[in-house]
């Protein structure tokens, strides 16, 4: 009912899942920073994503951690996850009891699976993407890669949800934690979609400036933005932008071009 990829990129580690099922989200994805991922579904043991990680954190690798973990479960036909940790090749591991079609590949730093598709396509084209993105942002990769096996057809019964879960040292919003990217769509026609859709409005609002995009303010410039100012209701772009939750992408003495065209827009400009 789900198909998923879980990666790494340096020290980041995440996980992006789609499904014809209310709030996958809240149930498959795992990640810590440093220490790895995993993805737990088809009839998903919650339980494997705290112990996964505290078996990666103790370095145990990505096919101990699968052997582990299903060793110990009575319910291991009926299981599938994905588990990735800080070094080598991701692990894979579908239950014979899997509802078809049900599979999953791995490979350096990355596990993608799923079950009741239609078809081998979508893992397939899932890898495909993941291999041939490298230049992309970490989180736009996952996503890509999502998208590429929703193309394909993804969960054959239909779609619902899907979620993005990526941790990254000190990448937390606003530089508070390691939570980079949380994510999710529960109940949507076109969920994945709907996540790219997240993304793009996550980075307009967390992500920051390129210095070499940077306006200078003033001259001209900074009579416009005065006057833009004015017109929303503002006598102060710092007291605006955190309205608008655009303060990380302050500098004194410039401005983002994407704030200035979001203040642009506001005022019908």
């Amino acid at each position: 009912m789900t198909f998923s990829i879980v990666a790494r990129d340096g020290s980041a580690f995440g996980v992006a899942v789609a499904s014809k099922f209310l709030a996958v989200g809240a149930l498959v994805p795992a990640a810590e920073a440093r220490v790895g991922a995993l993805a737990s579904q088809a009839w998903a043991n919650v339980a494997y994503r705290p112990q996964g990680l505290a078996m990666l954190g103790s370095g145990v690798a990505p096919d101990g951690v699968v052997a582990a973990l299903l060793a110990a479960d009575d319910g291991r036909p009926n299981r599938q996850l994905g588990v990735v940790g800080p070094e080598g090749p991701g692990a894979t591991f579908t239950g014979q009891d899997c509802l078809p079609w049900a599979g999953g590949v791995a490979g350096e730093g990355y596990a993608i699976q799923g079950n009741i598709l239609a078809g081998p396509e979508v893992v397939r084209d899932m890898e495909a993407v993941w291999l041939a993105s490298a230049e992309l942002p970490f989180a736009d990769r996952l996503v890509a890669a999502l998208a590429a096996g929703d193309a394909a057809g993804g969960d054959s019964r239909g779609r619902q949800s899907a979620a993005l879960y990526l941790v990254d040292p000190g990448r937390g919003v606003g530089g508070w934690g390691d939570t980079a990217y949380d994510l999710r769509v529960d109940d949507h026609p076109d969920p994945v979609a709907e996540l790219r859709r997240l993304l793009a409005v996550h980075e307009v609002l967390h992500g920051t400036p390129d210095p070499a995009e940077l306006l200078r303010l003033d001259g001209e410039l900074a009579v416009e933005v005065r006057e833009l100012l004015s017109a929303v209701g503002y006598d102060s772009l710092d007291r605006w932008a955190g309205v608008e939750n655009l303060e990380g992408r302050l500098v004194p003495g410039w401005i983002d071009p994407l704030v200035l065209n979001h203040l642009r827009e506001a005022v019908g400009a």
